[in-house]
């Protein structure tokens, strides 16, 4: 699976991450659905006539069909002006629904025009609607052999919906006569988001012209469904799956973009919930585009992004014939996971290491958690435990590097006022310090740095979380978005016009977990070529305060309580576990064994003496 890009926010966090590590390194260093037996299915709802089997009905004009209208809309239409004469040539919609989806879809177009969550509702609880209101449009283009060129949504289908079994299937029929068509086939099952939906057309080979392109359009406009306008923007995108399982997405800002690969699905996420077009005869090529309606975060807007995908569809045989499925449901990697159609791919669960370890560890770990604690705040608390649990022999191993660099740093302060003129010998020196002493100033690197798989991973977990959303924990009302505290009179840049309290806990707890790891080391004056942790140890609070204020308050829950675990840690490894003394006594002892160096130490060593007898030859 190709690897997900990083969008501008997602690249923020994983920075404020790499400040918080470096800090860190500093002082560690369906099956398809089967045709119904015409004389078993049973017809429940109709609007206008009653449909024939087209295979047994004779090609006849209605009795009552107006001669002049019918001759004006042929004169229009060509072929299709048959179709613009009949009853259902009016504006009236069809509803078929389940248990968890109601959808309409209108005699003009023949494509949904409202689709209803039946199970949610809005941070307004207003119930969620994917489309409504003229949010969205599905369209066909195509020719005749006549020379017109016309558009699907501009022409009336005829409705029949019929029952088999329970399965609600609705027949949407574009006709040239009564037994020739373009038909939109949709069947809504019990307890699916997903509903088949197939394109055929029937007698159309002598109509439709097969040397012009055949152009399927399908936009929407993602209705603002969440409290957060700005960071229910941030995982609005489009994305598509082509070639052999491999995905792309369209993120943050104005975009156009064209792929020559076979595309098999089209998914506009609205975050957490999400519109998709599946196909099983992918489509060789595709034309994406997304827009930013948001230009004004302190403007309440009503649509977040405008999607736009075009894929030209081909005949056979003079035909059109795709069997397809229409997607309108919750952002849930389960649901989505469980069509074994690479769907979990539209969840930024992140790129490589990090989608694995949210795939196969955490997704799975808190839905255990979660099947029997009292509340998803706890199953978050109980989470964050296990996973300091796990990294503390992480966390000892980076201490304890800290610990020797401490005990040796009298010894490092003086090689430094002996050969402050002499920088290469200065390093030569403290190399061999540290060789002799079994310590290392990179030897804490390792463990820091196997924590950042594991830090990004759920940075990209939480607000990925669909059962987070609307979910409640002390003072904050939804997991899923930001809690409140206080409500500002006015908009901070960068910050909003709320005061959330997670994230203040949690910039407060990584403040004095920096303080304690840097202890009496800070030196006052900044070494030259080395980070300014004077200034990380600042700043990464303040970003995590402003930069978390509108993000999912169970992400700083997170964080708050993974750094009050660490802490606590940190403390028992000091004060329990860890005795500088006998640091201090194990590396002295060391130091008087002779000390066999690696071939990389050994060469490094070699390296700045040959260098040091150049610069000496130099100065003769």
């Amino acid at each position: 699976m190709e690897e997900k890009k990083f969008d501008v926010q997602s690249l923020i966090g994983f920075v404020l991450i790499g400040v918080i590590l470096i800090w860190m390194l500093y002082n560690n260093a369906p099956t398809e659905e089967q045709q119904a037996d015409p004389a078993q299915t049973e017809q429940v709802e109709k609007s206008g006539n009653t449909a024939q089997d087209p295979d047994n009905a004779e090609t006849a004009e209605p009795a009552a069909l107006d001669s002049t209208a019918l001759a004006e809309a042929k004169g229009r239409l060509g072929a299709f002006g048959y179709s613009a004469s009949l009853p259902s040539a009016k504006n009236e919609t069809t509803t078929i629904e389940n248990d968890l989806l109601e959808l309409k879809v209108d005699n003009k177009g023949g494509y949904i025009s409202e689709a209803r969550l039946k199970n949610y509702k809005t941070f307004d609880s207003i119930p969620v609607y994917l489309i409504k209101d003229g949010n969205a449009s599905f369209n066909i283009n195509f020719t005749t052999t006549d020379g017109r060129t016309l558009d699907t949504e501009n022409l009336y289908f005829e409705p029949e919906v019929t029952k088999n079994g329970e399965n609600t299937i609705l027949s949407m029929k574009l006709k040239v006569s009564e037994n020739k068509f373009l038909e939109y086939r949709y069947v809504l099952k019990p307890g699916e988001y997903m509903l088949d939906f197939s394109i055929r057309s029937q007698g159309l080979n002598g109509v439709l012209n097969s040397s012009q392109d055949i152009n399927m359009d399908w936009a929407l406009k993602g209705y603002r469904h969440a409290k957060s306008m700005s960071y229910e923007n941030r995982y609005t995108k489009l994305i598509y799956e082509y070639g052999e399982g491999d995905d792309d997405e369209l993120g943050q800002g104005d975009l156009d973009e064209e792929t020559d690969e076979n595309i098999s699905y089209v998914a506009f996420k609205q975050h957490f919930f999400s519109s998709i077009l599946l196909t099983d005869t992918p489509f060789k090529v595709g034309r994406f585009k997304s827009e930013n309606l948001v230009q004004d975060e302190e403007i309440d807007t009503v649509y977040t992004k405008a999607f736009a995908a075009n894929m030209p569809l081909e005949l056979n045989g003079g035909e059109l014939n795709y069997n397809m499925n229409w997607y309108y449901g919750p952002s849930d990697y389960k649901i989505l996971n469980d069509y074994d159609r690479n769907l979990d791919e539209v969840i930024p669960l992140g790129w490589g290491i990090f989608g694995w370890i949210n795939k196969y560890v955490f997704i799975p770990f808190f839905a255990f958690l979660s099947s029997f604690l009292p509340s998803y705040g706890i199953a978050i608390i109980v989470m964050t435990i296990v996973v300091r649990i796990v990294l503390s022999p992480v966390t000892y191993k980076s201490y304890l590097s800290q610990a020797k660099m401490k005990v040796l740093r009298p010894e490092i302060n003086e090689l430094n006022e002996k050969y402050k003129d002499n920088a290469m010998k200065k390093q030569q020196e403290t190399m061999k310090l540290y060789s002799k002493a079994g310590a290392s100033p990179m030897s804490g690197c390792l463990p820091a740095l196997m924590q950042l798989p594991i830090f990004y991973a759920l940075f990209q977990f939480f607000p990925s979380a669909f059962q987070l959303r609307h979910k409640s924990f002390l003072w904050a009302d939804d997991l899923s978005s930001y809690d409140v505290i206080a409500q500002l009179p006015f908009h901070i840049p960068f910050y909003g016009e709320h005061v959330s309290l997670f994230p203040i806990l949690a910039s407060i707890a990584i403040f004095i977990y920096m303080m304690m790891t840097t202890g009496q080391s800070m030196q006052a004056s900044q070494q030259p070529g080395m980070p300014n942790m004077k200034f990380i140890m600042y700043l990464s609070p303040l970003l995590m305060l402003f930069f978390f204020n509108n993000y999912a308050s169970g992400l700083s829950l997170y964080y708050f309580t993974s750094n009050l675990i660490t802490i606590g840690i940190m403390l028992v490894i000091k004060h329990v576990i860890i005795d500088e003394d006998k640091i201090h006594a194990k590396i002295q002892e060391n130091k008087k064994k002779p000390k066999k160096q690696n071939r990389f130490t050994r060469k490094m060593q070699e390296m700045m003496e040959q260098a040091e007898e150049q610069q000496k030859k130099g100065k003769k």
